[in-house]
């Protein structure tokens, strides 16, 4: 029989104490609990909302689904929603109050690109107070003209009414030099984005130890 949150003594259930007390008096245990639900036969709901609080803690930005699921008494299920509430919660955090207005502060949200094993392309729109409006993985794999395609790229800007974009991408070699690819694609990027009215603001490589800003450099522009 699973150990349910129904079997714990009232005092001590989370659902009973968020009610009285609110959110804030509840646990990371806890609150991992009351998205669980449940245990399974031979470990309670607690034990594995502890397992689960030691995954997020050791490497929160990369917590994937195959990486829950490998915890004992979690399923696709559960994985799912407690991947989906990770989810949701940057993408909420991420929206309130943030100003992009250097690299640096590129580098802090883009920070799980540094060890990743292939290449990811991602843009991250802008309003024109400088503020974050939403960052999207757009592609993975290697990086070439006939994957970016500028339609899909400012489509999604101009649907966030935008009135700027940064694009960032990975080098997984450790080199951020951009490739003669890296530099036509930017600079295709960049005409397309002077005929729709959204300023490319800057393209920036990242690799583990370093990065590479176009702006930074002075060659982001149009010209090839």
């Amino acid at each position: 029989m699973k150990a349910k949150l129904k079997n714990i003594p009232k005092f001590d259930r989370p659902r009973e104490k968020l009610a009285q007390k609110g959110v804030k008096a509840l646990s990371d245990l806890e609150l991992i609990a009351i998205i669980l639900g449940s245990g399974v036969k031979g470990k309670d709901v607690f034990k594995i909302a502890k397992d689960i609080m030691e995954a997020i803690s050791n490497d929160f930005n990369n917590i994937s689904l195959d990486k829950l699921k490998n915890i004992e008494g979690i399923g696709l299920a559960k994985s799912s929603q407690i991947v989906g509430s990770i989810e949701l919660t940057k993408r909420f955090l991420l929206k309130e109050g943030i100003k992009i207005k250097s690299p640096e502060e590129v580098l802090k949200l883009v920070n799980e690109l540094r060890n990743k094993k292939q290449e990811y392309f991602i843009t991250i729109t802008i309003d024109g107070a400088s503020g974050l409006i939403k960052k999207r993985i757009v592609f993975i794999g290697t990086l070439n003209q006939s994957i970016v395609h500028p339609r899909e790229i400012f489509s999604a800007a101009i649907t966030d009414h935008a009135a700027g974009v940064i694009f960032v991408h990975n080098h997984p070699s450790g080199f951020v030099q951009p490739s003669k690819e890296d530099i036509l694609i930017t600079h295709r990027l960049f005409k397309v984005g002077e005929l729709v009215g959204i300023n490319v603001i800057d393209h920036i490589i990242i690799s583990k130890n370093d990065y590479y800003s176009f702006k930074e450099h002075r060659i982001l522009t149009g010209s090839d």
